[in-house]
């Protein structure tokens, strides 16, 4: 199955995961119907579930859900009704989706800080080494990679503007 057969409109990297820019554009953009935050931290963090809880706009569901458990929703087709944007804080729960048997074929970098080891890929992102490795080794397996803040902003892929500001 696909992705968007199993239900997924989108999928993005954003440490902020519901905000402003996601609630008011991405959200009504997309025309999706369940935000799905998954992140293994803030499942068990109540203060940033019941932030993530007043965020979401009306009328939209949401699920905060382990990666494990993610996974196993959305390859049952729990979500096959539905169109569902995913939201992750760290690039690696992308990868961990994927190795999950998740068939991501493209996902969005919204904003991701600077942490030890890692370097400039935008503005708004920073990534290790060898997570610009695997995107790249991603891309040659024909999963676009974006790196977007808001909707209307031209879809490049991260081969394209990787390494172009140098």
């Amino acid at each position: 199955m696909t992705i968007k057969q199993l239900g997924i409109e989108h999928v993005r990297v954003d440490e902020r995961l519901i905000h402003g820019q996601v609630a008011t554009l991405w959200i009504g953009n997309l025309g999706v119907n369940r935000v799905m935050v998954v992140d293994d931290d803030v499942v068990s963090d109540e203060i940033t579930k019941s932030s993530l809880k007043m965020a979401v706009p009306n009328g939209i569901k949401l699920s905060i859900l382990r990666t494990k458990t993610a996974v196993e929703r959305i390859l049952d087709g729990r979500y096959s009704e539905q169109k569902v944007m995913i939201i992750v804080k760290k690039i690696s729960t992308i990868f961990d989706l994927i190795d999950g048997g998740v068939p991501i074929s493209s996902f969005n970098l919204g904003n991701v800080s600077k942490k030890d080891n890692t370097k400039s890929v935008t503005k708004s992102v920073f990534l290790s080494q060898n997570e610009i490795d695997r995107i790249l080794d991603l891309e040659k397996k024909g999963v676009l990679v974006t790196a977007q803040m808001v909707p209307m902003e031209e879809t490049v892929s991260f081969s394209d503007f990787y390494g172009k500001d140098e």
